[in-house]
C-alpha cells in the first residue's frame, strides 16, 4: 500500500510540473534519489504482480537465473533495485511459487535482499561477524553458491524448471554456457529432466509495463518533444553556417546537460529539393530543406525513441509547401493504421500484414518497422517488421501483441511533391504508443502532425 501512495504521490507531482522549457529545470524528473524511490516501488510491484502471473500462465513452478558480474542475464535488471548496477560477483536469482495463496518466494544466493525484496541466502561456515549482520562468502566467484542451490531446489520439490535458454529470443537467453553446466551439476540427482524452457517468461515480464510507470514515462516523452524541437529552432540552427554534425551534439550535450542519458547516439538528416543527399556526411543546413531527427533518453531505468520532421523556411515563406505538409499527412495515416491492426492476441506478424495490405489498398508508399520499449530502447515483445522485412520477422515477428504495454510506432511514408517537381519525400516518423489493460491503443503523450519549423 505503501509503494502505491508513494507512486501516486510522485505522479501527481509530475503531472502538476509547469510547463516550462527544458531549460529552466535543472532536474526534470527530480534527483536521483527520488528517481531511485520511484524505481524501487515499481520493482516491488513488477515481482508482487507480474511475475507470479506470469510464472503460472507459462505453468513454471521455479524460475531459476544465475548472473555473474558484468555478464548478466538480460533480464536482470528488471528483477533488480536501482542502486544494483552489477551482479557482484556471482548471485542465483530462485523463484519458487507456492501457490496463489503463498505467492512466489523469492531467493538470492550470494546477493543482497534488493530492499528487503529477496530472501538471502548465503553460507553459514563463511560468515564473519554475528548472525543477522551482512554476511560475505568465503569463495564469491566460486562454487559457495552452487552448493546452497541444491538443497533449495530438493526441499520445494518443483515439477518444472525454467532456465533462460532461447534460440531466438536474446532476452530469453540470459544463461551462460558455462554457468549451464554448473546448474546442471548443481540439481538434486534426477531433476534435470523437469528443466524447462520458456522463453516467453523473461520475454513478457521484461515486455510489460505498469500503468503506475506512465506519469514518468509521459514526462520523459514531453521532454523529447521539447528538446527536439528546441533542436530543430533558430536557437540552434543557423541556415548556411549550422551542419547536421553541429545539431546531433547539440542533441548529446542537452541530454548530458539535464543530467540524462541516451542509449543511441542521435541523428540528423536532410532532404533537398533536386538534390540526392544519400552521400552527404554532415552537410549545411539551407533554406527550404527538409529535416529529421532519430533521437532517445534513457532515465528511471526506462528508455524513449522517437523521430520528428523539421523545415528550414525559405525567405517569404509563412510554412511549409503544402506538398511537404502533404506527405507529412501520408505518414501520420499510416500511424493510424498500424495502431488500428494492433490487436491483442495478433502476433507481430499478423500485424505487420494486416497494416500493409490496407497502406498498399490506400497507395500509401511506405514500410513499417515498430518495436516493443520499455526497459530496453529495442524492447522485448513482438516486431511488427523490420527495415528490410516487410515480409515478417521469423521467430520474434510469431510473438503475440499484449496489453499494458509500449510500442515505438516507427516507420515511414514516400510522397512525391508538387513543389518539388514530384520528387519524393520521406517522412519518417517515430513515436511512443501503449496498449492498455483493456486493448485500448493510443500515444503516450502525443504525434507529431506539424513539422517542426526554422525561421
Amino acid at each position: 500500500m505503501r509503494s502505491t501512495v508513494r507512486i501516486l504521490a510522485v505522479a501527481l507531482v509530475l503531472a502538476l510540473s509547469p510547463a516550462a522549457p527544458v531549460a529552466a529545470q535543472e532536474r526534470p524528473l527530480g534527483t536521483l534519489r527520488d528517481q531511485a524511490a520511484l524505481q524501487q516501488d515499481w520493482l516491488a510491484l513488477r515481482l508482487e504482480r507480474v511475475l507470479p502471473r506470469l510464472m503460472r500462465e507459462h505453468g513454471v513452478d521455479m524460475w531459476i537465473i544465475p548472473v555473474r558480474e558484468y555478464n548478466e542475464d538480460p533480464v536482470f535488471f528488471s528483477l533488480v533495485s536501482p542502486t544494483t548496477m552489477a551482479a557482484r560477483r556471482r548471485t542465483i536469482y530462485v523463484f519458487h511459487d507456492h501457490g496463489p495463496e503463498r505467492g512466489v518466494e523469492r531467493i538470492a544466493i550470494g546477493g543482497t535482499s534488493q530492499g528487503g525484496l529477496y530472501d538471502m541466502v548465503r553460507d553459514p561456515a563463511a560468515a564473519e561477524g554475528t548472525a543477522g549482520t551482512e554476511r560475505r562468502l568465503a569463495e564469491p566467484f566460486g562454487p559457495e553458491q552452487w552448493r546452497l542451490l541444491t538443497p533449495i531446489v530438493g526441499a520445494r520439490e518443483p515439477r518444472t524448471i525454467a532456465v533462460d535458454i532461447s534460440h531466438t529470443h536474446a532476452f530469453s537467453d540470459g544463461l551462460t554456457a558455462g554457468e549451464w553446466e554448473q546448474l546442471r551439476a548443481a540439481l538434486p540427482p534426477g531433476y534435470e529432466t523437469r528443466v524447462v524452457r520458456r522463453e516467453l517468461l523473461p520475454l513478457q515480464y521484461i515486455e510489460e509495463r505498469l500503468p503506475e510507470m506512465l506519469p514518468a514515462y509521459t514526462r520523459m516523452q514531453a521532454l523529447v518533444h521539447e528538446i527536439i524541437a528546441t533542436a530543430f529552432s533558430r536557437a540552434v540552427i543557423e541556415p548556411g553556417v549550422t551542419t547536421t554534425g553541429d545539431v546531433v551534439w547539440w542533441l548529446r550535450q542537452r541530454v548530458a546537460d539535464l543530467g540524462l542519458g541516451t542509449w543511441f547516439h542521435p541523428s540528423v538528416s536532410l532532404q533537398r529539393r533536386g538534390v540526392d543527399m544519400a552521400d552527404s556526411a554532415d552537410p549545411v543546413i539551407r533554406r527550404g530543406d527538409v529535416l529529421h531527427t532519430d533521437f532517445g533518453l534513457t532515465a528511471l531505468r526506462l528508455n524513449t525513441d522517437t523521430q520528428h520532421m523539421g523545415y528550414v523556411l525559405r525567405d517569404g515563406e509563412a510554412g511549409p509547401p503544402a506538398g511537404v505538409r502533404a506527405a507529412l499527412g501520408r505518414a501520420n495515416r499510416l500511424q493510424d493504421i498500424l495502431l488500428e491492426e494492433m490487436e491483442p492476441g495478433r502476433t507481430g506478424d499478423e500485424v505487420l500484414a494486416a497494416a500493409l495490405a490496407r497502406m498498399r489498398d490506400e497507395r500509401i508508399d511506405g514500410s513499417i518497422y515498430t518495436h516493443p520499449i520499455g526497459d530496453h530502447g529495442h524492447g522485448a515483445g513482438p516486431l511488427i517488421g523490420l527495415w528490410d522485412r516487410q515480409g515478417g520477422v521469423p521467430g520474434r515477428g510469431a510473438v503475440p501483441v499484449r496489453p499494458n504495454t509500449w510500442f515505438s510506432i516507427e516507420l515511414q511514408a514516400t510522397t512525391p511533391v508538387p513543389e518539388w517537381e514530384g520528387q519524393p519525400v520521406r517522412m519518417a516518423l517515430e513515436e511512443e504508443a501503449l496498449i492498455d489493460s483493456d486493448g485500448t491503443r493510443r500515444w503516450v503523450l502525443g504525434r507529431q502532425e506539424e513539422l517542426h519549423l526554422v525561421r
